[in-house]
């Protein structure tokens, strides 16, 4: 049952991530909770079968970048743009 219930969330969030297009924030935030469930998951799979718990550091370690580098990218583009709304001209402008 806990299973089912990691996977549901795990699906909503990549829902989320792939309808809001238009709000980085939104998007960063949905990323953040995919990774947070696949390493629910991965905790609970590591548990089950007792295997090595250093996975998990390793996986949190890259979380904790990733979120930073999105942080990051998303302070230089409201810096720039002046919100976190994504205007789709001014995507294709090179």
């Amino acid at each position: 049952m806990l299973f089912y219930s990691i996977l549901y969330m795990f699906y909503f969030g990549s829902l989320v991530f792939f309808f809001q297009k238009k709000h980085v924030l939104m998007m960063l935030i949905s990323l953040e909770f995919v990774s947070l469930m696949m390493l629910v998951l991965l905790t609970t799979c590591m548990y089950m079968y007792m295997h090595s718990l250093m996975v998990i550091i390793y996986f949190t370690i890259i979380m904790v970048c990733e979120a930073i580098m999105g942080l990051v990218l998303l302070t230089l583009y409201v810096r720039m743009h002046g919100s976190d709304y994504f205007k789709f001209s001014s995507l294709f402008m090179c």
